[in-house]
């Protein structure tokens, strides 16, 4: 039987079995691809989310101020026995006294402290320098060092005898070490914001803090704090479940208290529930977001799979009318197709989904995939499976029934395939790229206030695609007028040109499809790598900007004015600035001579921004010579506070710190001493890290403002991730459509190579050189291969320097997004394009240096 046999029938075509395996294999790959992206970008939210939380934050969190001394111990005692059944660990208590205004060390009384204790701090979180962190309390090192305590001294407060210093710790830098992150308003001196706390008094142990309150007497603990250190969650599955066991704790341990009569003694709060729910926004935004490209990428696979069911028709045609005659109904010859190719398809498709997996890393977010992820992933892959075998069943099943129980053969068949070229598909794409134009203009501007992530309009993401395959279209009608019209050009003085010229134009319909693929693959492979790296460098640039270097300290006037110069541990990689507002514009005073060395300039060109910076020296005219910021047409020169007009020497169109609004940049070599302590604020800009700064201006003495900031806190990155994330998929489905693409072509060669082996054979008997033989080849793939990389190369630019300032997530930071230099994806591109056309023509060339003219005249 013609069904048994099918699976070993296969294998007389080789081509056609790899051709649908591929196919299979590309959409399962897609398929399963969307569905893992979307998960994956979820983990990669959520572990975004965990790396600027406080690790203790990720579970429950039991905290309140001026909680009664006696009630304490019942509150620490209900969460400790609780915890276990929720899948908790034990808590890490945290309690803090009221400040000891008047502590007595060596007989002074002119100390203000505060008792602390933290389980697990001893050891391990406090450095202990001198002395032993036995039974007692750990005093700062910088009260001590200067005022001369030591370990073994015995302070006192109002007379009561507190346990004695048994050690040394050297005091929490601003900002607090990771693991004191929940406890920086409690455990740091703020020293730098002038905190009249002088030093946390931490007890070794939960003992010696009870006996120090009770000998006390002190009423009330000032802060009572229990969180649990979790390991942070890798999935949004993993951070919902943190969140259930989370609540029911809460819940428990609201009713224990309750049922003490300690109901409202203490407040419990899942602080990462806000980064849960946005995890899982940015999962369901990037699923929506790409759903519509995964949609299309399926089409077009199901319509590769019809293709190579009509291949398949046409090859077994005599078989499948001799089956017919013998009363073989459509349907079971649907299924001789299936038998024949269901296996190839099958296995296809099954490593289209471990492909998918396995290139994660590859392709996708930096995240792990959520629980279930992969299971629906296979399910994806294996609905695309059931309906490309049914697809290809049902072709095969409509072809014969027409053809062989209808009698509607190659008259239907020439007015469909008439009817298919003739219409202007191009419209149509046209119509939907500009419905999608018309989402996208406003696209930035539908984040509500409030809202972390870019809202999402499927609409507007299709619209760089649709842009991408009208122009697709548009050339390839274009070349097949040109192909039909061929037949008029007469270049035998060229003969390899002619040749190529006439081997296109008999083969118009593998010529256009392989140019409307490639340039769609290639189109959409820049614009999806051109949105996402234009979002990750604009994160990049207004960061820059925004902050105006690596870090920034507000700090006192002394360090502006000179009178306390910069620290030397900092002095190399820090410049001050000053700053006036108040007149409509904004003012920077900077030292040129150091500006740049710390300084982020993001887009600015260097080399001018210096040579404007020199020009801030003075020279003569009147007025202060200033760099002018901004494009504001009536921007006037006024400075403030007492300072002449400013004389503009250069123009920028924006400048760290400034952005883009009205402003000025002046130099502090042009103001005198009285007008340098005239300006209002002084800022550190360094390329240090912030504790080296903080720590560097502590040990001068220097005090700044609580107002800090650094690049890497200063943006919220996940809705620039998002749209990263997004449009990664995008320049995935360029790349597989650009292997589609590369195989088209190549299957396009093998399949003439019976015709190019005897044409090939006979212009070398008439005296062609093989080498013009090879140049005549390559002029046929070259120009195919060459018009598609020049246009999809061009549109996938074009239409990705449109659409990336509307993506930009902050467009209300200077710079808006821009597209990233595409040099190097344009070289990559051409040099891919070039060894597809060498490999091509290699092969066309192998098929006439092996063929026996006789025997191909013969066939």
């Amino acid at each position: 039987m013609p069904w048994r046999a099918a699976p070993r029938a296969a294998l007389t075509s080789p081509l056609t079995l790899i051709i649908a395996a591929v196919t299979a294999l590309l959409a399962c790959f897609l398929g399963t691809a969307a569905v893992l992206q979307a998960s994956a970008a979820g983990g990669a939210a959520v572990a975004y989310q965990s790396g600027i939380a406080c690790p203790d934050y990720y579970g429950p969190v039991f905290s309140k101020d001026n909680v009664p001394a006696a009630a304490a111990p019942q509150i620490i005692d209900s969460v400790r026995s609780k915890a276990p059944a929720h899948g908790f660990a034990a808590p890490v208590t945290s309690r803090y006294t009221t400040v000891l205004v008047g502590t007595e060390f060596n007989g002074d009384s002119n100390y203000k402290v505060t008792l602390a204790h933290r389980d697990q701090a001893v050891p391990g979180h406090l450095d202990v320098t001198n002395g032993s962190a036995g039974a007692g309390l750990l005093l700062g090192t910088v009260v001590a060092k200067a005022e001369g305590i030591k370990a073994g001294t015995t302070p006192s407060f109002r007379g009561a005898q507190l346990p004695p210093v048994t050690g040394l710790y050297r005091d929490l830098a601003d900002p607090a070490p990771r693991w004191w992150c929940s406890q920086q308003r409690n455990a740091v001196v703020s020293r730098l914001a002038n905190d009249p706390l002088d030093s946390v008094m931490f007890a070794t142990d939960g003992k010696t803090f009870d006996d120090a309150v009770r000998t006390l007497g002190l009423p009330e603990i000032k802060a009572l704090h229990l969180s649990f250190y979790e390991a942070p969650p890798k999935t949004v599955s993993e951070a919902e479940d943190l969140l259930e066991r989370s609540k029911a704790l809460i819940a428990d341990v609201k009713a224990d208290l309750g049922a003490r009569g300690l109901g409202d003694a203490i407040t419990g709060s899942v602080p990462f529930e806000r980064s849960v729910e946005i995890s899982n926004q940015a999962e369901s935004n990037v699923l929506v977001s790409i759903l519509p490209l995964a949609a299309i990428s399926i089409l077009v696979g199901c319509a590769g799979i019809g293709t190579v069911a009509l291949q398949w028709h046409q090859r077994r045609h005599p078989q499948l009318r001799l089956l017919a005659a013998r009363g073989s109904a459509p349907g079971a010859l649907g299924m001789l197709a299936v038998a024949e190719l269901g296996l190839p398809i099958v296995a296809g498709g099954v490593a289209g989904g471990v492909l998918a997996r396995l290139l994660l890393g590859v392709y996708g977010p930096p995240g792990e995939i959520g629980e279930g992820a992969l299971l629906r992933g296979s399910l994806v892959a294996a609905v695309i499976l059931l309906v490309s075998l049914a697809l290809l069943a049902g072709v095969i099943a409509f072809r014969t029934h027409r053809e062989f129980e209808l009698g509607r053969v190659k008259s239907g068949r020439r007015k469909g395939m008439k009817l298919l070229a003739v219409f202007p598909w191009e419209l149509l794409t046209a119509g939907v790229a500009l419905l999608g134009w018309t989402r996208l203009v406003d696209y930035s501007k539908g984040s509500r206030i409030g809202n972390p992530l870019p809202q999402v309009d499927p609409l507007a993401l299709t619209y760089p695609v649709f842009v991408v395959l009208t122009v697709g279209l548009l050339a390839a009608r274009l070349a097949w007028l040109a192909l039909l019209a061929s037949h008029r050009a007469r270049l035998w003085s060229r003969p390899a040109l002619q040749l190529a010229i006439r081997r296109l134009a008999s083969a118009r319909a593998p010529v256009t499809g392989v140019l409307v693929i490639g340039t769609l693959a290639i189109g959409t492979l820049a614009t999806g790598i051109g949105i996402a790296r234009g979002q990750e460098e604009a994160l990049h640039t207004k960061s820059a900007i925004f902050v105006g270097a690596e870090t920034r300290v507000d700090t006192e006037s002394v360090i502006g004015t000179g009178q306390i110069p910069l620290p030397a541990e900092i002095n190399g990689s820090t410049t001050i600035v000053g700053e006036l507002t108040g007149t409509g514009n904004v003012v920077l005073v900077v030292d040129p001579q150091t500006f740049r060395r710390a300084a982020t300039l993001g887009p600015l060109d260097g080399a001018e921004v210096d040579r404007l910076l020199g020009g801030l020296s003075g020279g003569p005219g009147n007025g202060v010579p200033a760099i002018r910021v901004g494009n504001d047409a009536a921007q006037k020169p006024r400075l403030g506070a007492g300072l002449p007009d400013a004389r503009t020497i250069g123009e920028l169109s924006m400048f760290p710190i400034i952005g883009t609004k009205a402003g000025y940049v002046i130099s502090r070599e042009s103001l005198s001493a009285a007008q340098l302590r005239a300006v209002p604020k002084w800022s550190l800009l360094s390329g240090s890290s912030m504790t080296q700064v903080t720590e560097a201006l502590v040990s001068v003495g220097v005090a700044t403002a609580v107002n800090r900031v650094t690049r890497d806190s200063a943006l919220d990155a996940l809705p620039f991730y998002v749209v990263s994330w997004t449009f990664s998929f995008m320049a995935l489905l360029g790349a597989v459509l650009g292997v589609v693409a590369v195989l088209s072509l190549l299957v396009a060669v093998e399949v003439r190579r019976r015709q190019n082996a005897l044409a090939g054979a006979l212009v070398l008997r008439m005296g062609m050189r093989p080498r013009a033989l090879l140049a005549s080849h390559l002029m046929e793939l070259g120009a195919l291969s060459g018009l598609a990389v020049v246009i999809g190369v061009a549109c996938g630019i074009s239409v990705a320097g449109l659409s990336v300032p509307r993506f930009d997530p902050a467009t209300f930071l200077a710079p808006r997004s821009a597209l990233p230099n595409p040099t190097p994806m344009a070289l990559t591109v051409l040099a891919v394009g070039v060894l597809v056309v060498a490999l091509a023509g290699w092969i066309a060339m192998r098929s006439v240096r092996t063929a026996r003219t006789a025997e191909l005249i013969r066939a």
